[in-house]
């Protein structure tokens, strides 16, 4: 459904911008740069589209990219609760139509729902390319999401430093934050929370308990997502946590036409700093020909 308005912005490099709707009618702004294949940019949780306007623009040096920001981000439709891996799957659908692209680059939380996108889509907005990286998965139990009651609990009661420390710890159990005392790590964030990113990251909380939890509960095996049709590019980055790699590289062995690959150099961020040798294989991924039976 679209209620097209369609806004030039000024600048060589600032991005038109389109109000469209989802399905249920909920307000989706699409931002738009370059020109070449189209590509739908699926941002991770905790924060929003703006950081990724960085490697929008690096890869619009090759293709057409369309971003926008998931639901609870300011000027999205607000979080009531009813949100299901459907209600992504149907905004992904809606920019899908609008734009006429059929290849995705999902981040963290965007990579979960542009996999379960390559499932669920209807016929005739099928993906032709799904690129993936560091995708938040859970597959047979990895990672583990023991930490998400008490997270929840948290930022229910406005326990921002608690709430961040309980989730930067679980998303990398084996960094320095993991390894210090909780009382000292949860100090180090209370700084963070000083400085204008983390301002930023405190106040889309309230978005990651509900986009975590449809992560969990599509805890499967790998071969869940075998029935995807599109060709897949599976990347995890050598600094980011081990089980990012690792379910990459199970799903590569259990998906045909799936191929998994590390990013020297790179950890969970790098799709947030868009250095180009992290950009360099997506663009090279997402502008190729596709395969017939993809066409």
């Amino acid at each position: 459904m679209v209620d097209s308005t369609t806004v030039s912005t000024a600048g060589a490099q600032a991005p038109r911008e389109s109000l469209i709707r989802s399905a249920d009618g909920a307000p989706v702004r699409v931002r738009t740069w370059g020109a070449g294949p189209g590509v739908v940019l699926l941002h991770g949780g905790g924060i929003s589209g703006r950081d990724y306007h960085r490697l929008a623009r690096a890869l619009a040096q090759d293709c057409t990219v369309h971003l926008y920001d998931r639901r609870g981000r300011e000027g999205t439709a607000p979080l009531d609760g009813t949100e299901t891996v459907a209600t992504d799957v149907g905004d992904l659908a809606a920019v899908l139509r609008h734009t006429g692209a059929r290849r995705v680059l999902g981040h963290s939380g965007g990579g979960f729902t542009a996999l379960r996108a390559g499932l669920d889509l209807p016929p005739d907005l099928s993906l032709q390319r799904i690129a993936v990286y560091d995708p938040g998965l859970s597959l047979a139990g990895r990672p583990s999401f023991a930490f998400l009651d008490s997270f929840e609990e948290a930022v229910a009661h406005g326990r921002d430093a608690r709430a961040m420390t309980l989730l930067a710890r679980a998303v990398d159990p084996e960094g320095a934050g993991a390894r210090m005392p909780f009382p000292l790590a949860e100090l180090t964030t209370r700084v963070f929370l000083r400085t204008s990113v983390g301002r930023r990251f405190a106040q889309l909380l309230p978005t990651m308990g509900p986009e975590v939890r449809r992560i969990a509960e599509h805890d499967g095996p790998a071969t869940d997502y075998a029935a995807i049709g599109a060709e897949l590019l599976l990347a995890s980055g050598a600094r980011s946590p081990r089980y990012f790699g690792q379910n990459c590289a199970a799903l590569a062995a259990a998906l045909p036409g799936a191929r998994a690959i590390v990013l020297p150099g790179c950890g969970h961020d790098a799709a947030n700093t868009a250095r180009p040798a992290f950009v360099r294989p997506f663009a090279e991924f997402l502008t190729a020909p596709v395969a017939a039976a993809h066409g």
